[in-house]
């Protein structure tokens, strides 16, 4: 087993950190975005996905986060509060900044790609100001998104998360979640996951998230070496995700699971870490063996790629199941 103590005195479950933006997914299929004339709204962002997937799982959650003071600011405020989303940790951005917006690219369901317009977001404003250690004492897991980290203040405001998490006997995820274009390079990026990956408890990524963190090493590309290096320090468990492969899991005390994906009809390849990661989430918070939470994630991934959207597509813990009585493993 893994050893993650989640604390029974808190009033919520699981509360996000950083990006809160907006998917326009394209209403054209199987066509490239020079010739796609319509989008669809959701909100967006990685560890906004995960909050809301939580939620909708039936867990508390809540969300740290800045949003623009307009109409798509409100927009996610609203979306947040209509799926029982806390949302007394969001902050007003008061410097004109707008929110970011993701146009999806739905070339063919293994053709995908995302079109960012990241430039003076509000979701990288915010700053420590707006990190409250009384909110963050509340909840039992802190889940850390790799694109807070991009730029200040935001960077400092996780930074500031992370030590009330620890101070106060919070779990911490960390997803890795690698944006290369919010960067300036690849040096700058591994310097500040990896220290921001020293402090988690949990971290979650794809071998190629691993590879870019591992640039300073000796070794590389080894699950079993990736696990290790981060067991000397606060990890309990490390995902890494090798996509139609599946995924393998480490414990600390010398463990590992693998879990396959699910056949199901793909639609389009984004969401699917963030529904893996939400249900994973659940699985562990409920007390489950390892495998499966790592299936109960799979099966997640599996519904949410089949449909449009990322966020509005989050499955229920009954659709889960459901899907797993029907559904075979690749």
């Amino acid at each position: 087993m893994y050893h993650l103590d989640f604390r029974s005195d808190r009033s919520m479950d699981l509360v996000g950190i950083g990006r809160l933006c907006i998917d326009l997914n394209a209403d054209q299929f199987n066509r490239p975005m020079e010739e796609t004339t319509s989008f669809t709204k959701y909100v967006g962002g990685s560890p906004a996905n995960i909050a809301i997937g939580a939620a909708r799982l039936g867990l508390k959650s809540g969300f740290i986060g800045k949003v623009s003071d307009d109409q798509m600011g409100r927009f996610i405020q609203q979306y947040l509060k209509e799926n029982n989303l806390d949302v007394s940790g969001l902050s007003l951005d008061d410097t004109g900044a707008v929110t970011g917006l993701a146009f999806t690219e739905i070339k063919s369901p293994e053709e995908c790609s995302i079109l960012m317009y990241r430039d003076n977001v509000a979701d990288l404003k915010l700053d420590t100001s707006n990190v409250s250690e009384e909110y963050i004492r509340q909840t039992k897991a802190l889940l850390i998104s790799g694109t807070a980290l991009a730029a200040s203040p935001s960077r400092e405001a996780v930074f500031l998360a992370l030590d009330y998490a620890k101070k106060h006997g919070v779990v911490i995820f960390f997803d890795l979640d690698y944006r290369a274009y919010t960067w300036n390079n690849e040096q700058e990026t591994a310097i500040y996951y990896n220290l921001v990956a020293e402090k988690c408890d949990v971290i979650i990524g794809t071998r190629e998230e691993f590879d870019m963190m591992e640039q300073f090493e000796s070794f590389r590309q080894d699950d079993h070496q990736t696990a290790q290096k981060w067991f000397h320090y606060a990890a309990e468990i490390v995902v890494i995700k090798h996509g139609e492969a599946g995924s393998i899991a480490y414990t600390k005390e010398g463990k590992s699971e693998r879990s396959g994906i699910f056949k199901t009809k793909v639609l389009k390849t984004f969401g699917a870490g963030d529904a893996y990661a939400s249900s994973f989430i659940y699985g562990l918070m409920n007390g489950w063996e390892l495998n499966r939470a790592m299936e109960f994630g799979s099966a997640s991934a599996s519904i949410v790629i089949s449909k449009h959207s990322c966020s509005e597509a989050m499955p229920t813990v009954e659709e889960i199941q459901t899907f797993l009585k029907t559904s075979r493993k690749e």
